[in-house]
């Protein structure tokens, strides 16, 4: 499906190019004199743990020699300096550990900065939102230092409040917002994104009135024995207004955000964000930024099918990124979060939702098997690589018979499908998409932010301890990348790798313990499968001469600390194609 530059090719050239340059031996420490800094743009990474990431098992080198932003050499630190030729650089480790730059396996690069610039009403670890009155206070907060804001766009926004994580058990709703005001529209996003939470003035402002009914693929729950809205919105009926206010952002608005999301990225060590679901605005902001060289990392979005199929079609996608930016393939959502008890299940939740019936089982975002295959369908038939969201095992089935049918349809080649999250995914599904050479990105993270919110509320024991099933994956030869899927989560890839590799929960449960894997393969995970999954296994992802110069620097290194001591690991630097864009 995709064309790449074959990796042979690469190396010969590294090499050629390596054999032009080397014309002197360096014998100092010192090669930053004026005289030698012309003879030789090379650097040489050495005194740290540098990681290849090559093998089924870790490879270390002792050096690394970066060339004109691409890896030239690894290996032997005194052969590296003969590669490097003179007037190069030494960039000294000082024992810190060297890896490929981390790939986004899903993620909402914009959101993300939106999430940033929003009140921050996350729960600990992340944040204060532990009670009602927190949120409340939090939002009061922010609307005292954003006056500039709520005064051009009219309304008060807060970001990542968490109902299982609050001392009341519940949504903030309407009667709880009006204390932050009730002469403008206050709208609070679940940290799921799936649900949200308004004021009456929002409820007003967007039409939900009493006796107002759901709109497809969501819901609006109401007061008690009413058709009265209590001001707690689900799915579509939460993006209906947030979509409406997102309309309003101007040019500069939009930019901002955008630059806050890919400064949230950075730090945790990404040299390629994802822009997942994205709409035709975000691929424009994107773009703008990127005729501008003002993208530091590579930025691959996959616009939303069901809305952006028009532009799709006038765009379409790209193998290669011009100034750090391409639009990858396609993104398609068939249902909603677990957490938040809009995933779409087989089984029935374990404590439905207030109001809901015992058998409730989450519902779909595409109610017909023939609409979703038209989506799909339509992927094929344009080689769009196409990423779909499916939390609950229901919407997987949905997803492998779309995907069965056009694989008929069109033939099985080279089109790496992924199913986004895959958290409730069964291991005959797994089976099945690996028939179908479609890999999993998988959502770890879920098992320590939720995990013991899904063993006592949403899936019971039996299920959640087989959320997110990386060691069955493993054992049925599958390969599969993790994600953050912010601003869901906080883009840390730390906290991925330390939950892929602990599953160990607020409360200290291993969620899951047969489903833990080494700290290898969570690192695996983040670099050379993420690197699979973009098609560019070529160009990222190991390191190897011919490569981008695309590195992450941690404090410490993950395969030689006590697993749990893995979340406290710093991100020290961020490199892309030679370049640092990120210095702790």
């Amino acid at each position: 499906m995709k064309s790449k530059l074959p990796f042979l090719i690469l190396i010969v050239l590294a090499f050629i190019t390596s054999c032009k340059e080397t014309t002197k031996e360096s014998t100092t420490e010192n090669h930053e004199t004026t005289e030698n800094v012309a003879a030789s743009n090379a650097a040489v990474y050495y005194n740290g743990d540098i990681i290849t990431m090559e093998g089924d098992s870790p490879e270390y080198v002792e050096a690394v020699v970066v060339k004109d932003g691409r890896i030239a050499f690894t290996g032997k630190r005194d052969e590296a300096m003969t590669v490097a030729g003179s007037g190069h650089k030494m960039i000294d480790l000082e024992g810190h550990t060297l890896l490929p730059g981390f790939i986004d396996g899903h993620g909402h690069a914009w959101n993300a900065g939106f999430q940033a610039v929003s009140a921050n009403l996350l729960p600990d670890p992340d944040g204060e939102g532990k009670s009602i009155d927190d949120i409340i206070r939090l939002l009061n907060e922010w609307k005292e230092k954003n006056t500039e804001a709520i005064s051009k766009y009219g309304v008060i926004i807060g970001f990542g409040y968490d109902d299982s994580q609050l001392k009341e058990k519940r949504h903030p709703t309407a009667d709880d917002l009006d204390k932050v005001s009730t002469e403008l529209p206050v709208y609070i996003i679940h940290q799921s994104g799936h649900l949200a939470s308004t004021n009456h003035k929002g409820l007003e402002v967007a039409g939900y009135t009493a006796g107002v009914k759901d709109p497809a693929g969501g819901a609006i729950r109401r007061e008690d024995g009413t058709d009265v809205p209590n001001g707690v919105l689900e799915e579509m009926a939460s993006f209906i207004p947030l979509i409406k206010f997102m309309s309003t952002l101007d040019t500069k608005a939009n930019e901002l955000i955008a630059k806050a999301g890919i400064e949230a990225y950075i730090k945790f060590g990404y040299t390629t964000v994802q822009e997942g679901r994205a709409t035709s605005d975000n691929c424009e902001t994107w773009k703008v930024l990127a005729s501008r060289n003002e993208l530091p990392v590579d930025v691959a979005a996959y616009p939303d099918i069901q809305s952006q199929m028009d532009y799709m079609l006038v765009h379409g996608d790209s193998d290669q990124y011009t100034n750090h930016y391409r639009i990858a393939g396609v993104k398609l959502s068939l249902d909603g979060s677990p957490q938040g008890k809009t995933a779409w299940l087989t089984k029935p939740y374990k404590v439905p939702p207030q109001g809901k019936p015992k058998d409730y089982r989450g519902y779909p975002a595409i109610k017909e098997n023939a609409e979703v295959l038209k989506f799909v369908d339509s992927a094929y038939a344009h080689n769009w690589q196409i990423l779909t969201h499916c939390n609950g095992d229901a919407s997987g089935d949905q997803l492998i018979e779309a995907v069965t049918k056009a694989t008929e349809t069109y033939g099985k080649n080279d089109r790496r499908p992924v199913m986004i999250h895959s958290q409730t995914v069964r291991f005959d599904q797994l089976d099945k998409m690996k028939e179908l050479g479609m890999s999993p990105s998988f959502f770890s993270m879920h098992t320590y932010y939720w995990g013991d919110w899904h063993r006592d509320e949403t899936l019971g024991k039996e299920r959640a301890y087989k959320i997110s099933p990386t060691a069955t994956a493993l054992k049925k030869g599958m390969i599969f990348t993790e994600h953050h899927d912010a601003p869901v989560a906080l883009p840390s890839s730390i906290m991925i790798l330390h939950t892929t590799v602990n599953r160990v929960s607020r409360s200290g449960d291993i969620i899951g313990p047969d489903e833990r894997v080494s700290p290898y393969i969570g690192l695996c995970s983040l670099t050379k499968w993420g690197a699979y999954q973009y098609f560019e296994e070529d160009s990222k992802g190991t390191l190897e001469a011919g490569k981008l110069a695309d590195f992450v620097i941690l404090d410490k290194n993950p395969l030689k600390i006590d697993p749990m001591s893995i979340k406290d690991i710093t991100v020290l630097e961020t490199i892309k194609e030679g370049n640092t864009v990120f210095k702790k």
